[in-house]
């Protein structure tokens, strides 16, 4: 024992601070994981990727988004970039419609099942539901317990 103290008395050691005054938390690296397409640059020929998607009329299309058929058509017309909150509704419709596929197989099937107002817990869905928040949250929850093959 003696012999190991010696050794470790010649050498230069370093005496390390075990009891630091500051702690060091840490620090969580925040940032998108996937590049969204800024609202405000969302033009009419982008709506128009997605509605190639459905068979939706010009006349469903406003109702669902709240804007009037002539004000589609201004956009049309001008290739326009949407308000905020259309921008929003749209591309929660967008992603419905991905939803719709992943589970039904085909945009079609889906719209079909969705133009039959289907039954869920909570009433009765239908196209509409599109045009509220409540209601896109309605069919996705009903898309999820298809999905999970529970069907009431």
């Amino acid at each position: 024992m003696d012999d190991k103290w010696h050794i470790m008395k010649d050498k230069n050691y370093k005496k390390i601070n075990t009891n630091p005054g500051k702690v060091e938390e840490v620090q969580a690296a925040y940032g998108m994981l996937k590049h969204q397409k800024l609202t405000k640059d969302f033009t009419y020929d982008e709506f128009k990727k997605i509605t190639s998607k459905t068979d939706f009329t010009q006349k469903e299309w406003s109702d669902i988004l709240h804007i009037s058929e002539r004000t589609l058509q201004r956009y049309s017309k001008d290739n326009s970039t949407f308000n905020f909150s259309v921008t929003d509704r749209i591309l929660q419709i967008d992603k419905v419609l991905e939803r719709g596929l992943e589970v039904f197989g085909s945009y079609e099937k889906f719209l079909r099942w969705l133009r039959d107002d289907p039954y869920m817990l909570e009433g009765r869905l239908s196209l509409f539901s599109l045009a509220s928040f409540e209601g896109i949250n309605n069919v996705l929850t009903q898309i999820g317990r298809i999905e999970h093959g529970i069907f009431a």
